[in-house]
């Protein structure tokens, strides 16, 4: 019963890189909505499986790593596939070939490669116990989301470049040295937690308006706020 007990986190973790994966699949098909979902799925079992193991004491060595393996292909490689497709063919880079176009658009893989080096930096830092150092990933991935839904609701479509110049920044800042808090209630208590609930608002609100594509304003507004905050310290 103790093994069974003991394994649950990690069974959730799995639930998140199987969901994952899943992105990965729609990704190819340029499937936004159901990326979107997937990804999403993925962050409620990333949620998950870290409550469980501090309500059951399962933490495990183990549980760490699958942990950042899980995120990488869920809220690193997931979104960056859906960016690249999203850049091959439905944005636009002036006066470009259809194959030069596809070669823009493999700049997208560095989602998933400053992702691996986040997620690795993460692991050995130990100042990222309570808060972060850098962007986190889910919300990289949530802002990808964003960016997406919002370039298929443009006319004409969205510039290409702009895109590249996009995941050029938010890559950087996923490897960063801006603190940024992190967006995990401990307590349902508004003390200590009046930044978490102003974000929740602001994506309900965001989600109300603008549809999927709100979610990048969220992340936008987590980013100010987190540079606000670290610089009032």
């Amino acid at each position: 019963m103790n093994v069974i007990v003991k394994n649950i986190p990690n069974t959730i973790t799995c639930l998140n890189l199987l969901s994952g994966c899943f992105a990965c699949l729609f990704a190819f098909t340029g499937d936004y909505d159901r990326v979107a979902l997937c990804i999403g799925l993925s962050a409620l079992f990333d949620f998950l499986d870290g409550m469980a193991a501090r309500l059951l004491h399962a933490y495990s060595p183990l549980g760490k790593e699958l942990d950042s393996l899980a995120d990488l292909i869920s809220f690193g490689l997931a979104p960056g596939l859906m960016v690249m497709y999203f850049m091959a063919h439905d944005s636009l880079f002036h006066g470009m070939s259809e194959e030069a176009q596809t070669w823009w658009a493999l700049s997208a893989l560095l989602i998933p490669v400053f992702s691996a080096l986040r997620l690795a930096k993460f692991n050995i830092d130990t100042r990222q116990t309570t808060s972060f150092i850098g962007l986190p990933v889910p919300a990289n991935a949530l802002f990808w989301i964003g960016i997406c839904q919002a370039g298929l609701l443009m006319e004409p479509r969205v510039c290409g470049y702009a895109i590249v110049v996009l995941v050029v920044i938010f890559s950087l800042l996923l490897v960063s040295e801006i603190p940024m808090f992190s967006l995990k209630f401990k307590s349902l208590k508004f003390k200590g937690n009046y930044l978490r609930y102003l974000i929740l608002v602001a994506a309900v609100v965001f989600l109300i308006l603008f549809g999927l594509s709100g979610l990048a304003a969220t992340i936008g507004l987590y980013i100010v706020l987190s540079l606000l905050t670290a610089r009032k310290h």
